[in-house]
C-alpha cells in the first residue's frame, strides 16, 4: 500500500551562512559543505568540584549512535571520521559547545550532547542541515536496478550521499515531481509527486511523497534519490572546436588540469549557483546532460532542470564535456 505524507517539516534555509534556531531543547543549525560550525550545548547552574563529563554522539537512522567526542576533565577522545575535525569550544567551565570543521555530506543529521556534573545533567539534541540539492539517479543499466548497497555506492560515485526523507520532502516542497521510486537513507522507498496523474499513484490522490515503506535492502531494487551540497571547486563546460567521444572527453578535462564532472557536480552548479548551459556534455558516469536555469526555446522550454540526454554509445563523437576542477 502507498502511504502519502503531507505533514509539515522543516525545509532547508536558503541563506548561505551558518545559522542556528533554538526550538525548546532542540536546536537546528544550517550550514554549507566545507563550513566550520558550532553545535551549542551548555550546563545550567553551578559546576561541581568533580568537573563535567561530556559526550557528543551522532544519532543514526537505525536508532543506534556513533560516538563523536567524549571529554572527562583534561582527557578527551574523538572518534572515526570526526578525529582531527572536532573539539570543544569551552568558553567557560559549563560550555560543551562542539566545533566541527570542514563539514562533509555525511555530517548531516542529529547530534546529542550529554553533560553530567555531580547531581546535575543535561541532554541537548541539535539537527545539522546542509544547504544542497536532491536528485534522482538510475545507472546505465536502466530503471530499478539498485539494491540499497548499490544505491549508496551510486550516490558516492556522483559526489553525493543517499538522501533523507527530510531532504526529499524539502525538494518536493520546492516543486520536485518524479514518478520513479527511489531509496532513501532510512531504507524506505519513496517518490515526490506535485502533479497527481494515473501512472504515478493515481489522478485522484493528493500531491505529496508516495511511500512504499521499508524494503529488503539486499533483494529489492529501485532507483535512488541522492543528496549533494555546495561545490568545493569549479564546474564548467570546456570550450573545444569539435565534439568528443567519452574517452576524448575524459582526456580533455585532464589536459585542462581538471577531471570530468560528476552528476552531483552538475546538479550543485545548477541549483546552488544558477549555472545555465544549453550544450549537452559528457559526465563521469557516461551519461550526457546539460543544466538549464533559464527555460527557453530548444533549451528546456517549460522548466528549469538538468536535462538528461541518456547513456549514449561512448564511441559517439556527438557531445562536449563538463569538467570539474577541485579547489586546492
Amino acid at each position: 500500500m502507498i502511504v502519502l505524507f503531507s505533514f509539515a517539516l522543516v525545509v532547508f534555509a536558503s541563506s548561505l551562512h551558518v545559522k542556528a534556531q533554538d526550538s525548546g531543547s532542540r536546536i537546528k543549525v544550517y550550514a554549507n559543505r566545507g563550513d566550520n560550525i558550532t553545535l551549542p550545548c551548555r550546563l545550567d547552574g553551578q559546576s561541581s568540584l568533580f568537573g563535567n563529563r561530556i559526550k557528543w554522539a551522532k544519532l543514526e537512522d537505525d536508532s543506534s549512535e556513533t560516538n563523536v567526542l567524549i571529554s572527562m576533565g583534561l582527557h578527551k577522545k574523538t572518534y572515526g571520521d570526526f578525529q582531527d575535525r572536532v573539539y570543544l569550544l569551552e568558553v567557560d567551565d559549563n560550555d560543551a559547545t562542539l566545533v566541527i570543521t570542514d563539514l562533509d555530506l555525511n555530517d548531516y543529521g542529529t547530534y546529542r550532547c550529554e553533560i553530567i556534573n555531580g547531581m546535575n545533567d543535561k541532554i541537548v539534541e541539535v539537527d545539522l542541515e546542509l544547504q544542497g540539492v536532491v536528485f534522482p539517479y538510475s545507472p546505465r543499466l536502466g530503471r530499478y536496478n539498485l539494491n540499497f548497497q548499490d544505491a549508496e555506492t551510486a550516490c558516492l560515485e556522483q559526489d553525493a550521499v543517499v538522501a533523507s526523507f527530510e531532504q526529499l520532502y524539502g525538494e518536493w516542497r520546492n516543486g520536485m515531481d518524479w514518478c520513479n521510486a527511489g531509496w532513501l537513507n532510512d531504507g524506505t522507498v519513496q517518490y515526490p509527486i506535485t502533479k497527481p496523474r494515473e501512472p504515478c499513484g493515481g489522478v485522484r490522490t493528493s500531491a505529496g511523497l508516495r511511500n512504499y515503506g521499508r524494503q529488503n535492502k539486499s533483494n529489492s531494487r529501485y532507483d535512488v534519490f541522492c543528496f549533494t551540497a555546495s561545490l568545493k571547486g569549479r564546474f564548467y563546460y570546456l570550450i573545444l572546436p569539435k565534439k568528443l567521444n567519452f574517452d576524448e572527453a575524459v582526456n580533455a578535462c585532464k589536459r585542462d588540469g581538471a577531471e570530468i564532472a560528476k552528476v552531483g557536480h552538475i546538479y550543485a552548479a545548477w541549483k546552488l549557483q544558477g549555472y545555465d548551459r544549453c550544450d549537452a556534455g559528457w559526465l563521469a558516469d557516461g551519461s550526457v546532460r546539460y543544466p538549464i536555469s533559464r527555460p527557453r526555446k530548444n533549451c528546456s522550454p517549460t522548466e528549469a532542470a538538468v536535462r538528461f540526454v541518456g547513456f549514449p554509445d561512448k564511441k559517439q563523437k556527438l557531445y562536449g564535456v563538463y569538467c570539474y576542477k577541485p579547489q586546492l
